[in-house]
Order: C-alpha cells, then structure tokens, then sequence
C-alpha cells in the first residue's frame, strides 16, 4: 500500500507540474484541467500513464498542437519518476460537444472526462458535453486494439507466454487486461477501468481467462513481476481463450456498425493468433 502511494504521490506531483505550465501556456485561454485515467477514477500503480485533460476556449488555433507537444516534452524532459508517462488530451467546449474539429480527445477519453474527470483548475465543464455514442465507444476501442495488440510484434507474445512473461510488467499487463477493458466498455457503455473490467470479466467466466484475469490485476496493483513459472501456465490456459471472447465480441458489432474493414482486421488477427 505503501509503494502505491507512493507511486500516486509521484503521478500527482507530473500532473500539478503540468497543470502549472499549460496555465503559463494558456493564461487567458485554459477552461479547466483534469486528471483523468486512474489517477481520476482510482487504480493508479507503478505501470499507470499520468492522463491530463485541457479544455480551450475557442476556436482552437493551429499553434495549440505544438504547445501541447512543448508542455509535453517539457515534463518528460525533467526525468523525473512517471514523467515519461505524461498523456495530455485537449479540446474545446466545441470540439467536445462534436460540432467543431481539432485537438485530441477520442471517445474513449471524453467518457472518462464525463464520467470520472477530476478537475484540477478552472470551472467544471463535464455537465455541458455531449457523451460519446456506443457505436464510437466500440469503433475506438477496435481501432485501439487493432494498434495496441494485433501487430506482429504484440501477436508473438500472446502466441508465446514465455516471450510475454519475460516482456516488462507494463507490457506483460496491458497485454491480458486491454482486452477486457474494451469488453467491458463494450457491453455497458462504461470506461474500462481495470478492476471493474476484471470483476464483471470473471463474474460471468469462471474459466482459466477469468483466473488470469485475476492475475494479472493483482501483478498491476502490485507493481511486482510474477513468479514466472505461475504466469506461464496461467497465460498459456488463458490468454488465447480470453482473445477469441473479446475477437467474438467485437466481430459482430462492428458488422452492425457498418465497419467491414475493421471486421477485416479482426478475422486476420484471429488467423494470425490462431483463434
């Protein structure tokens, strides 16, 4: 417990850093700022991103993106502990609200902002915004995966436990709990916070994906790598099972949705997998 608040104290420290910048950045323009991710909604451990939300005034200008790159760089610059996790999301009541372009919000974010933002200076918006539909939440969270897990690099580790137990522990949870986060996202129109993910995950499969599932939150809450022989029989019984849940999911959904170059993408990444 000590350790996770230690690691909390850390993330909060990037965050007030980065808070006190994007004012200096924005003096007459910065709405509000949040913290969202599990520094918002809970969970934070030693493999977290330190997620920061900016709301602008409008219109957006063409010089926001370099200040948000700049305020960015400047954190990581610093070295130090979490400051390399730093992932700043930024738009306008406008752009949130969908009825103008520009900065970087996905669905994905914009739910947490609604949800479970925290808010961290200026006056709270979240009240004002339109909510992401289900259709954009599940479309996100495809193209996310599609990019986060499907490459050949991602599918040689879920294709080899060994290889993934021996990846870091950032990679090696991320790899077993994504999936169930898009799940999750999926079937109640909620953010896919770890534990809630795993919870309803194992609440309705009482299989070797469901213990792993249990696993590997507790290997992230910990912030300790498994005893490996343990990790590789439980990923070896698992792992491949809990992708063909998420793939069989997903798959249909996207047909609805008018998506066949996603559901392309997922049958190749089931051959892939062998799934």
């Amino acid at each position: 417990m000590a350790k996770a608040n230690g690691a909390k104290a850390q993330g909060e420290e990037v965050l007030a850093t980065a808070v006190a910048l994007a004012k200096e950045s924005w003096p007459d323009r910065l709405v509000a700022s949040y913290a969202l991710g599990s520094l918002a909604h809970g969970g934070f451990s030693a493999v977290s991103d330190v997620d920061l939300g900016l709301v602008l005034t409008d219109p957006l200008l063409p010089a926001d993106g370099d200040c948000v790159a700049r305020l960015t760089a400047h954190i990581k610059s610093s070295g130090k502990p979490f400051a390399d996790r730093l992932s700043v999301f930024w738009g306008s009541l406008q752009s949130l609200r969908g009825t103008s372009t520009g900065g970087r919000f996905p669905p994905l974010d914009r739910l947490d902002l609604q949800r479970y933002g925290r808010l961290l200076s200026g006056r709270d918006v979240r009240s004002t915004l339109s909510p992401p539909t289900q259709e954009e939440l599940v479309v996100a969270g495809a193209e996310l995966a599609l990019k986060r897990l499907a490459t050949d690099e991602s599918i040689a580790k879920l294709r080899d436990p060994r290889a993934l137990v021996d990846s870091d522990l950032k990679t090696l949870t991320r790899m077993i709990l994504f999936p169930l986060r898009f799940l999750y996202t999926a079937r109640t129109g909620d953010v896919g916070r770890n534990d809630a993910a795993v919870e309803h995950f194992a609440a309705t499969s009482d299989t070797p994906s469901s213990a792993l599932a249990r696993l590997a939150l507790e290997w992230r809450n910990s912030g300790k790598a498994p005893a490996r022989e343990t990790a590789i029989a439980a990923i070896g019984a698992g792992l491949l099972p809990l992708y063909a849940d998420f793939l069989n999911d997903h798959e249909p959904r996207l047909r609805d949705y008018g998506r066949p170059d996603l559901v392309k993408s997922f049958e190749e990444w089931r051959r892939k997998l062998g799934v």
